[in-house]
């Protein structure tokens, strides 16, 4: 009886596990690197005015974080559609510190 209940929960740890770490389901990571090295890397590269920013610059939940709450100014995301924050959101997170798959984006 014990080990079933052991079996149970680490099933369910492992979908609840599965299913914040594909939080961001809805951008297209490929896109997002396009935009993120197109619009983000002018301000946000070694000695630009906003610092280096890279994927690994914050963890997957951070960077979920970071867009949910519109963390950048509204000036710097006015030229993107809700779907190009989605795909550059997705991007970050797919190679944040933390991720399966970090990136620089270089």
């Amino acid at each position: 009886m014990r080990i079933l209940k052991l079996i149970t929960l680490s099933l369910f740890l492992v979908a609840c596990c599965s299913s914040f770490a594909l939080a961001v389901e809805d951008g297209n990571s490929r896109k997002g690197k396009y935009l993120f090295k197109k619009n983000c890397k002018t301000c946000h590269s070694d000695g630009a005015e906003g610092g280096e920013i890279t994927p690994l610059s914050k963890t997957m939940s951070q960077w979920d974080r970071f867009f949910k709450k519109s963390k950048h100014s509204a000036e710097a995301w006015e030229k993107f559609s809700g779907q190009d924050l989605l795909d550059t959101n997705q991007f970050l997170f797919d190679h944040a510190v933390d991720s399966d798959q970090p990136e620089t984006c270089g």
